[in-house]
């Protein structure tokens, strides 16, 4: 609303001022409407452009300020050595009355040259302006990070969706960051001619709205730059590029990032790893509840899970399958491919088994 009414007073404004540019100079009273329509025109454009140019950088937009004003002065100390020249060559300064011959053509020059510079540092400065550390103090173009360092998101973990599930409990207080490169690998998954990769690829394209629908977390889209990586690169090269050049970390499932992280030096935090560590810790002569679904893989065997896909492996229980049991935790196993809970029913001893290989 603030927005609209700053508009609304910024076309005003204009109008208002080509009308007492009018009223103060009667004898141009002629021009007076095409100068009203002309200014009222201007701001009109200037603000459909405001309007439609949602996405604003205050970095590009002090870029361009500064690359302005390095060309103007660019350009003022070009023109003095013009009219230096001028003044050696034609045997003639602005004074004499021969300047007038080549009054236009000297200017034109010194224009030209003024455009020329304010182009080529506005350009220079916003092509680089990520690079830029300035000798003055808190000058600077690129963000320091302050505080939680940004956590940069990868496509299988945006795919994976737990992320937009860990963002709903408020625990991440860190910028989520979503590089540029990563939704073009999202979009040409789901535009995948294969029917299992075009799934997950709009499985990804969901999460990610729903993360950028999230009011409990900060989610900002990367365009940055890296001069170091080509485009031609994989997109696990220029995650790891561009975390080293935000200060952040990496969040993937994916084994392969984690260990080329890993080697580079990048912080990675693995929502598999975050999940098994979260997983109930279960101590020998405990008590839970599962329900029995297959048989298992000794005699009188079943096999439950949790809640969270722990395997539950129940003795004297193959013939209980899907029915609630109360188990007495026996035995607890880790495993590289996860948790193993060994238990039995209260009240049920144990047979002895025979050793294997003996008759």
């Amino acid at each position: 609303m603030v927005l609209w009414v700053l508009r609304a007073l910024f076309v005003l404004l204009m109008g208002a001022v080509s009308f007492l540019a009018i009223a103060n100079d009667p004898q141009q009273s002629q021009y007076g409407f095409v100068l009203m329509v002309a200014s009222l025109a201007f701001a009109a454009v200037l603000v459909i452009v405001d309007v439609v140019l949602t996405r604003k950088s205050l970095a590009a937009l002090s870029g361009a300020f500064l690359g302005l004003v390095v060309g103007m002065v660019f350009a003022f100390a070009l023109g003095l050595i013009v009219d230096m020249i001028v003044g050696v060559f034609f045997q003639v300064s602005k004074s004499e009355q021969g300047y007038t011959e080549i009054a236009p053509m000297v200017e034109a020059i010194k224009l030209m040259l003024g455009i020329v510079c304010c182009f080529v540092t506005i350009s220079l400065v916003l092509q680089t302006k990520d690079d830029f550390r300035f000798v003055v103090p808190y000058v600077e173009f690129a963000r320091q990070t302050r505080g939680a360092r940004p956590l940069i998101l990868d496509t299988s973990v945006i795919i994976d969706g737990r992320i937009a599930d860990i963002c709903d409990t408020r625990i991440i207080d860190s910028a989520i960051i979503i590089p540029r490169f990563v939704l073009q690998e999202l979009q040409t998954i789901a535009d995948s001619a294969d029917k299992l990769k075009r799934n997950r690829g709009r499985r990804g394209l969901d999460m990610l709205n729903k993360l950028q629908t999230n009011d409990k977390v900060e989610i900002r889209i990367s365009d940055t730059r890296l001069p170091s990586i080509d485009e031609d690169e994989d997109v696990d090269q220029k995650l790891v590029a561009l975390a080293k050049k935000l200060d952040g970390r990496v969040v993937t499932n994916d084994y392969n990032l984690n260990k080329i992280a890993q080697i580079r030096g990048v912080d990675v935090i693995n929502i598999n790893d975050l999940a098994n560590a979260l997983k109930p810790v279960v101590m020998p002569g405990e008590t839970l509840t599962v329900r029995i679904i297959k048989p298992g893989e000794e005699p009188g065997q079943g096999v439950g899970y949790l809640e969270d896909g722990t395997m539950v492996v129940a003795e004297a229980c193959r013939e209980r399958l899907n029915e609630e049991v109360t188990l007495t935790v026996t035995s607890v196993l880790q495993t590289s491919a996860g948790r193993m809970i060994f238990g039995r029913p209260e009240g049920v001893a144990l047979a002895p088994r025979r050793p294997r290989g003996r008759p």
